[in-house]
């Protein structure tokens, strides 16, 4: 699959002009190193909020043959949503389940309903109105989170998404993955960057907030590669980014190639190293959702270091340190 990179007309301030020359943001006078996910939504909503994992039963369009087959090749839904890993029930039924292993650990009192296995977009309106519709419905609900794809977001979606936000807190979750268009065909992905353009192109402005999932270290990828895809996330304007480097898990087509020899994953260092240096050309607004990325230890198969979720944060936090840095730290800003 081959795909000309064209360049949408997105009315969005450049990077360097986002924020005003000398200005401290909050997060940062907090003593973070990053706009962390976590304080945003406690700085919007006044308190602790948590997601809840939803399953609503989609597939994807590279699974049910609609533009490819065998899903992405790192793809178990199951390896990274709660959800999809338990009996599936009705959406009130799995929110309640959620809040209640949730609060098992954590003191959250209010959650967002987070649709996140395989690409919650890919139906007709009428079909996703009364899921969405449901979920918020739930009194401890204040809002959605919508993982999907850009090449599955018809206008008439959009528009239900944007009548949505109007009401409630709402984050789209595009899977960008990487702006190289031979790194989404390596990933039988089933569309080329260009959807990523023309999702961002008749998504903005209409009330939700954008996020943009990006993984690092994919094969044949320099660490130039990589910063190229965070720079195009910023170009387009995306409100959010959820970072983390490829793993394996079990029975999938990346880890026969891992087993094989065929695919070397990024080890740890490089992993942080190339983390920070893409943190720092975000700009301070844009808010990180996640920065690294893991599995059930039943299902995961490498590198292990990502099991170590307290053990990557320390590094990352001790790589600013090192370089006495911080997000947006290499954003230019005009006087």
């Amino acid at each position: 699959m081959t795909s000309t990179v064209r360049a949408p007309s997105i009315e969005h301030p450049p990077a360097d002009e986002i924020s005003p020359k000398n200005a401290v943001p909050a997060w940062r006078e907090a003593g973070l190193r990053y706009y962390a996910y976590n304080y945003f939504l406690r700085h919007r909503f006044g308190q602790r909020i948590h997601k809840v994992s939803v399953d609503a039963g989609f597939t994807c369009p590279n699974v049910d043959g609609a533009v490819a087959t065998g899903g992405c090749t790192f793809c178990d839904n199951r390896s990274f949503s709660p959800s999809r890993r338990l009996p599936r029930q009705n959406i009130a039924g799995q929110i309640d389940e959620g809040i209640r292993r949730i609060q098992r650990r954590y003191t959250a009192k209010k959650f967002l309903a987070y649709f996140q296995p395989a690409t919650n977009t890919y139906a007709p309106v009428a079909r996703l109105r009364p899921l969405y519709e449901q979920a918020l419905a739930h009194p401890l609900v204040v809002g959605l989170a919508i993982g999907t794809r850009p090449d599955c977001v018809a206008d008439d979606v959009l528009d239900l998404l944007g009548e949505l936000a109007g009401r409630a807190y709402l984050s789209v979750e595009y899977g960008m993955q990487t702006m190289h268009d031979r790194s989404l065909d390596w990933m039988n992905r089933g569309h080329c960057h260009d959807a990523m353009l023309d999702a961002m192109q008749r998504s903005r402005g209409r009330g939700f907030e954008i996020c943009a999932h990006l993984i690092l270290g994919l094969p044949g990828e320099t660490h130039a590669d990589m910063l190229t895809t965070a720079r195009e996330a910023v170009r387009l304007g995306v409100d959010a980014v959820k970072l983390h480097n490829l793993y394996a898990v079990k029975n999938t087509p990346l880890a026969d190639q891992v087993v094989a020899g065929e695919v070397s994953l990024m080890n740890r260092d490089d992993y942080v190293h190339t983390l920070v240096d893409i943190l720092e050309i975000l700009p301070p607004t844009c808010v990180v959702e996640r920065v690294s990325g893991d599995a059930p230890p039943d299902y995961f198969l490498g590198p292990s270091w990502c099991l170590d979720k307290p053990g990557v944060l320390r590094a990352i936090e001790g790589e600013f340190l090192r370089r006495d840095s911080w997000q947006g730290k290499r954003v230019a800003v005009r006087g």
